[in-house]
C-alpha cells in the first residue's frame, strides 16, 4: 500500500504533464471509483459517472476516448461499459455497448501502460464524432457487466480531441 501512494501521485502529474502538451485536446477528466460502502477500485452497478464538455466548433471532427485504469488484480480480461451522450439540447446523440479488451484473452498480458500493479488503458470509443450543436454534452459511463460491484477499476474518464486535419 506504500507503493501505491508514491506511485499514484507521480502517475498523476506524468498524465497531467502529458495531456496538457496536447492542443487537440477538448476535455479530459477522470474520475476515482469506490463502492457505496466507501472500498476504492470497485465500480458499483449504480454509479454511472457522467462527464460534460463544452463544444464550440460544430465544423471539427472529434475522437472520444475512455480512459480506463485498472488493478492487476481485475479478474476479467474485458471490461463491458454502456454509454449515453446526449446534446445540449438534452436529447440523446448515441447510445452504444463498448467492449474494451484490457487483457489479451490469449496470453493474459495487460494491455494498456502501466507499472507495477496498475494499468492504465485510452480506447478510441467514439471516432471521428461530429457534434451538430453548440454547448454543453453530457457523456455518461455505466460499467454492464453484471455484477453489483466490479472490483479493480480504479478510475474511469473522457477525453475528447480534435481530429488532427487530414485524418479520415
Amino acid at each position: 500500500m506504500r507503493f501505491l501512494s508514491r506511485v499514484l501521485p507521480a502517475l498523476a502529474t506524468g498524465l497531467l504533464l502529458l495531456s496538457a502538451c496536447d492542443q487537440n485536446q477538448v476535455f479530459e477528466k477522470n474520475i476515482d471509483l469506490k463502492s457505496p460502502a466507501g472500498d476504492p477500485y470497485v465500480w458499483a452497478v449504480q454509479d454511472k459517472p457522467t462527464f460534460e464538455f463544452d463544444i464550440t466548433d460544430t465544423t471539427q471532427r472529434y475522437d472520444v476516448y475512455f480512459n480506463i485504469r485498472n488493478a492487476a488484480d481485475y479478474e476479467y480480461y474485458n471490461l463491458y461499459v454502456k454509454q449515453t451522450l446526449t446534446a445540449p439540447d438534452g436529447k440523446p446523440v448515441s447510445r452504444r455497448l463498448h467492449q474494451m479488451l484490457l487483457l489479451d484473452p490469449q496470453t493474459g498480458e495487460p494491455r494498456g501502460s502501466g507499472t507495477g500493479d496498475i494499468y492504465d488503458h485510452q480506447i478510441l470509443a467514439l471516432p471521428n464524432q461530429q457534434f451538430r450543436q453548440v454547448g454543453r454534452y453530457k457523456l455518461m459511463l455505466e460499467q454492464y457487466m453484471r455484477q453489483d460491484q466490479l472490483r479493480g477499476i480504479m478510475a474511469v474518464g473522457v477525453r475528447v480531441a480534435r481530429r488532427p486535419a487530414g485524418s479520415e
